[in-house]
This record gives C-alpha cells, sequence and structure tokens, in this order.
C-alpha cells in the first residue's frame, strides 16, 4: 500500500475484518484486537530459548556529588555487541551497552545528567516519566550536535524537513548544544520506575530500536520502609522487539538508511515489529530464582508492540502477578491479576511470589499477544530449598489521593487519527512551536483522548489519573499516576491531571515510536 492510501485505511481499521480489507498481514491476537504494525521477520537464524542468562544492567555511579546533587556522566557511542550468539551487532549506546547503566536517585535530591554525543547523528534526551524543568524535558528540538563536527544547524534543519511523515519545522528556532548537553532533575517527586531514552524529531523510533534506552529508578522514605523485596530481588526488566540482519546487525526499515529522511518504508509506517524478544538485551534470557518474593520492575520498550504477559505455570489459586506500582509509583493497595497489557512505554512493578511454586520449577513468562517467537518473553527457573522470606505485600502501600474532576477548569479534547495529513493530533501534523493546549500551572484539568485506531498516549511533566474508558469504568490496570494510557480502536479514555511546579513547553504523543515520528505529537505550554 502507498502511504497515502495506508493512511486513509488506517482511519477504519476497527477490526479484524477491516484489517484484512486493508491487507495488514499481523499477527492474529494483533488483528483480533486492532493492534498496529507489522512484522519485520529476521534474516539471521534465531537462537534457542531461555539459554542466555538474563542480565541486569550495571547501576551508573556518580562522577561526583554534593550536599544536594549527584552527577553523572554518560557516552553517547556506538558499540558492537554480541546480543544473538556468534554474531556482532552493531548498537547506539548509552555508555556501551544496551541497555544503558540505571541510574538511581533519591527523591528531593538533585540529579545532574551530561550527556556526550560521540555517535553520527544529532541526539535528544528525554526522562521518561520525570517532573522536569522545561529545558531539561527533552524537547525533540533541543539537540545535542555530534562531536565529531559533523552536523550544523542548516545540515539539521534539513533532515528534520525533508521526510513525507508530515511534520514541519516552518521557522522554528532550534536549541543545539556542541557535543555535550547538561540536564538537570531535581526529583520532586514520589518513588518510581522511569526510563531515559532518545526523542529526537523524527528519529525517535530509529534511535531507541537501535539502542538508546535505559532505566533511571527513584527511591523515597516511603517506598524504603515497606517491606518489598530489595537488592538482587528487585529486578528491572526491559521488554523489546527486535529484528536482525544474516550478518546480526539491527533490521529496521529506514525510508532513508543514512539518516538524512526521517521515517519507514510505507509497510511499517504503522509500526515495526519485531520477531525477537529481549529482556534488557538479551533474547528470551533465563533467570534462576529462590523460592522467595522477587518485585519485578516492567518496561515495554518496544516501538510498537503491545504484550499480554502471563505466567505458565500459574501458581495454584492464579493471581501470580502482583501489581504494586505503576507509571508514577506506587498504589494505593496491591491489585492481584493473571495476566497484564502492558503498551509502549508503560511500567508496571509486580511482586512474584516463587515459593508458590513446586522446587524445580520452570515458569515462563509468555506473551498472549504474540505469535510463534514472540509468544513467549522470557523464563524463571525456581531453585530447590525454602529459604526464609521475610519479605511480603502490605495491604496498603501508599496514599494516592484522587484528583477531583469537579475541580476541573477545563476540559480538553485531543482526537487521535490517520488520514491524507499523515498521523495526527486534532487533524493537524506536529509542528514545533505550535500549542495545542496553553494550562495554568496549579490548575486541574481533564484531558479527552480519542481515537480511530490503536495508540498508547503519553504526557510529558505531569502524572495523570483515569477516569473512564468510553464512560465507563476504568481497566484493571488504569489505578494509580500514570503517564502512558493505552488508547483502543474507537475509544475514548478521560483523564485528569494538574499541572505544576515548571512553565515552559512539553510534549503529548503517541507512543508508537513510527506514529509519534510520523507527527503524532502536539506541543502544550504551562503558563
Amino acid at each position: 500500500m502507498r502511504r497515502r492510501t495506508l493512511l486513509t485505511a488506517g482511519g477504519a481499521l476497527l477490526g479484524t475484518g477491516a484489517l484484512t480489507a486493508a491487507g495488514w498481514p499481523l499477527l492474529s491476537d494483533y488483528a483480533r484486537e486492532g493492534r498496529p504494525g507489522k512484522v519485520l521477520t529476521s534474516k539471521a537464524p534465531l537462537p534457542a530459548p531461555f539459554r542466555t542468562p538474563l542480565p541486569v544492567p550495571r547501576v551508573l555511579r556518580p562522577t561526583s556529588t554534593s550536599a544536594t546533587t549527584d552527577t553523572y556522566d554518560i557516552t553517547q557511542q556506538h558499540a558492537e555487541l554480541e546480543i544473538l550468539p556468534g554474531l556482532r551487532t552493531k548498537a547506539w549506546t548509552y555508555g556501551g551497552t544496551f541497555p544503558g547503566p540505571t541510574i538511581v536517585s533519591r527523591s528531593g535530591r538533585r540529579t545532574v545528567v551530561r550527556h556526550r554525543n560521540e555517535l553520527d547523528h544529532p541526539s535528544v534526551v528525554h526522562l521518561h516519566g520525570g517532573h522536569t524543568p522545561a529545558a531539561s524535558d527533552g524537547y525533540p528540538t533541543s539537540l545535542i550536535l555530534p562531536a565529531n563536527g559533523t552536523y550544523d544547524a542548516q545540515r539539521v534543519h534539513q533532515d528534520m524537513n525533508s521526510g513525507p511523515h508530515g511534520a514541519s519545522m516552518a521557522h522554528h528556532a532550534m536549541d543545539l548544544a556542541e557535543a555535550t548537553r547538561t540536564y538537570t532533575y531535581p526529583f520532586d517527586q514520589r518513588a518510581a520506575t522511569l526510563w531515559y531514552h532518545d526523542h529526537r524529531m523524527g528519529y525517535t523510533g530509529a534511535a531507541v530500536w537501535m539502542g538508546l534506552a535505559g532505566f533511571h529508578l527513584v527511591h523515597d522514605d516511603e517506598e524504603q520502609r515497606l517491606p518489598l523485596p530489595q537488592g538482587d530481588r528487585d529486578i528491572p526488566l526491559m521488554i523489546a522487539d527486535r529484528s536482525f540482519a544474516a550478518d546480526g546487525s539491527f533490521q529496521y526499515p529506514w525510508l532513508d538508511p543514512q539518516l538524512h529522511t526521517p521515517g519507514v518504508t510505507d509497510p511499517y509506517m504503522n509500526g515495526v515489529l519485531g520477531d525477537v524478544i529481549l529482556v534488557n538485551g538479551a533474547p528470551w534470557p533465563v533467570h534462576q530464582t529462590q523460592r522467595l518474593r522477587y518485585r519485578l520492575r516492567l518496561l515495554n520498550a518496544s516501538n510498537a508492540r503491545t504484550y499480554r504477559l502471563q505466567l505458565d505455570p500459574q501458581p495454584p489459586g492464579g493471581n501470580a502477578l502482583v501489581q504494586i506500582g505503576s507509571d508514577g509509583g506506587l498504589l494505593d493497595s496491591p491489585r492481584a491479576h493473571d495476566t497484564l497489557d502492558i503498551a509502549p512505554a508503560e511500567r508496571y512493578d509486580v511482586v512474584i511470589d516463587f515459593s508458590r511454586y513446586r522446587p524445580g520449577t520452570r515458569v515462563r513468562l509468555l506473551n498472549l499477544h504474540g505469535d510463534g517467537s514472540t509468544a513467549q518473553v522470557m523464563r524463571f527457573d525456581i531453585a530447590s530449598g525454602s529459604p526464609r522470606d521475610d519479605t511480603t505485600v502490605p495491604d496498603r502501600l501508599s496514599t494516592v489521593p484522587p484528583l477531583d474532576p469537579t475541580r476541573a477548569a477545563v476540559t480538553r479534547d485531543f482526537h487521535f487519527t490517520g488520514s491524507d495529513a499523515g498521523w495526527t493530533i486534532n487533524g493537524t501534523a506536529y509542528q514545533p512551536g505550535r500549542a495545542l493546549a496553553r494550562p495554568t500551572l496549579g490548575q486541574t484539568e481533564i484531558w479527552r483522548f480519542t481515537t480511530n485506531f490503536h495508540h498508547p498516549v503519553h504526557l510529558h511533566l505531569n502524572h495523570f489519573q483515569v477516569l473512564s474508558r468510553n464512560n465507563r469504568e476504568i481497566g484493571p490496570q488504569d489505578h494509580g499516576w500514570k503517564d502512558t494510557v493505552d488508547l483502543r480502536p474507537a475509544e475514548a479514555v478521560e483523564v485528569v491531571t494538574r499541572f505544576t511546579d515548571y512553565a515552559g513547553t512539553y510534549m503529548l504523543h503517541c507512543h508508537n515510536l513510527e506514529h509519534e515520528d510520523m507527527a503524532m505529537m502536539a506541543d502544550y505550554t504551562t503558563q
């Protein structure tokens, strides 16, 4: 299908029949639920699952500390990694690894991160879920230019303005930093599982696919007082699908492999799906656990793939996945699930009690939205013995005061759709510097998202609470503070938020990264 035809058809893709009629070669579960994307099949031989031990990203040490501030340095650099056994994968990395190193911060204590760009192209860093001043939020044209001097303002402007994705630079003045940019995070926010990733306009999907993503964890006193699993039983899991060329390199359907024109080729503009599931950069890894409780920090870092996670076998009585946190930190009380749906950029902190299994049990983490190689994620092998477990999941985790929607000063509507104009919000392709909303700091607002297709919607600066889906009750995983909400076809989701602390320009966008790169973003300005 040509780009224009595909976008027009996308507006009507609300069910399996429409998907089939439109010619989309989608996975069966994706077709049944109107999920986006097209699989890019690997040319490299795929390894057998559950052979690679689960890697845990290293924790980055600060370069310096003071009474109020921890400072870190990260170099963005090319690296060759062994992801598939026996093959080398050229990656774009934070600090030479994929995922990048994990930064651990304390609520109320400032973190400063200096990023140096030794890649061959500009970059932007966004702390996803951070309550962050605008200057450090990672606006998509606030670029770090490569240290090798190959880019100037004219070339950057030309590259960003040359694609058929619908976005326009117009006369927007870019914020360019030579080689290095410093990001300041006050962390006046709750403990939460955050992550950082590239956010360059028009090129986010390619950059994240190539490896520019890492965890940033925030702790606070409230969380520390709880008897939850800690140390090596508190494990961040970055789940991401990828596709590999015959030589082991990352395979991505660039519209222009030279990176002078943003976007992907026509068949993949609705999202790129890989056929290899990586967890912390390893294909279908295995992790040996004791018969104890573990806290797993689940992050969907895929460009477009959604997952429905389930343990196999289920423990006696089910309810294996005890959710204790969401995007914005702890829930008020735990919620037990047999399955968890997680869209791109969403995070769920869950506790699994492996003592409910017999010693020697091999427990797979399945993806019920997948087929073939994408139907399973990783495996946990339960060790023998019955060690004493001094952890528990309290009935009360935190206080999450509900925002009162009756106090909302305004209700705003944002319609996410595909059309001849591209992937748009309110019928408008993204243009930097054009704000679709101007909320006042301290003001509570209701934002209503509607769609004619599937979009995970992400809001920068402030977290929100989900009020309703299609004027009905919220979903079982909509509780707590969120920064990304999974918006399904022909659905209206209402959220309530209060804008606080920082004036400036922020982003609202779809976190299907191919949709984002093809103009499904909008500015809003707090004042």
